[in-house]
């Protein structure tokens, strides 16, 4: 009884002593774990909705600030293209109130081959959205680009899904600035000014990206999640909707490493990679079903270790009741004995006194 006592306190003292590191894990220690240690998914899980959804934001920030400075590099790169093709090649502009006005007849189109970003449009003549439409389509169909238009820019980049779009009014007047010519902005880009506009950039950028993929991560989650939820079924495991999702959200981190390490490339160099969302669903997919089948498998050792607990307290239940019937059948005998004896004394001291002689006596 007492070595069955010991292995179950040491059992949960085994136990504790995990999710106690579970609990005190930093969020470096869980990327680690969700890639390395699958059978802690239930674990953390366990932690709740709350604790994953902070995890998911730390990691989905980290993506936006890497894409955010892809950014940068990439305006950095722009902006020392064009000071040179701005005072050599391009034709006068100035800015006012939110319009920038080129002057040019028609659109200015500069080629991937021969702009650090891909495809550049420039028309700030046009307000038909049909037309900006149709840029925005070109300098897709190229690879990725930017276009110009008088009260915006829209910029297409492979890194990111969608287009991004920033307004002048937005962007410049909140920097102090209303108006401007052409040798106003080669002035200024050859000063040290440009630290603000390239922190007003990696601002918007960060934003934009961190609740584009946040969003994007949660839509992923709530998808692996109900393939989870099935995969659970199938295995015969009773659990919560939300332990499952928090599940998917620590399942998602090695699919967001492989797309912070896609996109990190991208900002040196331009390349798509065909199918890579379904890589990125399908890794993450592995990863859950793993660990619901690996938590499968210590819910049946947990069963057999319980049986043959039951079958040792059984055994130990018939030695201690056999042992408690000697016990029983030993002391009635004592009892019988000391019993015997107390009559048998009595007995003797009643001859005594009635002064009756044992027969045979005279003899």
């Amino acid at each position: 009884m007492e070595e069955k006592d010991k292995k179950e306190e040491i059992k949960k003292e085994n136990n504790s002593d995990i999710d106690e590191k579970i609990l005190k894990a930093g969020f470096f220690k869980k990327v680690w774990y969700s890639i390395t240690k699958i059978e802690k998914y239930p674990n953390m899980s366990a932690q709740g909705f709350g604790k994953a959804i902070s995890y998911l934001a730390k990691i989905v920030a980290i993506l936006a600030i890497i894409v955010s400075l892809g950014m940068i590099y990439q305006t950095y790169g722009i902006i020392e293209e064009g000071v040179e093709y701005l005072e050599n090649s391009f034709p006068e502009f100035s800015y006012k109130d939110g319009i920038l006005d080129v002057s040019s007849e028609g659109a200015i189109t500069i080629s991937a081959e021969d702009s650090y970003v891909g495809e550049t449009i420039i028309d700030t003549k046009t307000d038909d959205e049909t037309v900006k439409n149709d840029y925005v389509n070109k300098v897709t169909n190229a690879g990725g680009g930017i276009v110009v238009l008088k009260d915006e820019i829209r910029i297409k980049n492979s890194s990111v899904a969608g287009v991004i779009t920033y307004s002048y009014k937005e962007t410049i007047d909140k920097m102090g600035i209303t108006e401007f010519n052409k040798q106003d902005v080669i002035n200024y880009i050859q000063s040290g000014q440009m630290v603000s506009l390239y922190v007003s950039v990696f601002l918007t950028n960060f934003i934009y990206v961190f609740m584009m993929f946040f969003l994007d991560s949660i839509v992923s989650a709530l998808f692996l999640s109900f393939f989870g939820y099935f995969a659970a079924w199938l295995a015969r495991i009773k659990m919560r909707y939300v332990a499952i999702f928090n599940m998917a959200v620590y399942a998602l981190t090695l699919s967001t490493i492989l797309n912070m390490i896609y996109l990190g490339i991208n900002i040196f160099i331009q390349f798509e990679m065909e199918y890579f969302q379904v890589m990125y669903v399908t890794v993450a997919a592995i990863y859950l079903v793993a660990a619901i089948f690996i938590l499968k498998s210590e819910f049946i050792k947990k069963q057999m270790e319980l049986m043959k607990i039951a079958e040792a307290q059984e055994i130990i239940k018939k030695q201690m009741e056999e042992k408690e019937q000697e016990e029983k059948d030993r002391k009635e005998r004592e009892e019988r004995k000391k019993k015997d004896k107390e009559e048998e004394k009595k007995k003797k001291e009643k001859d005594e006194n009635t002064g009756e002689e044992p027969e045979g006596s005279g003899a």
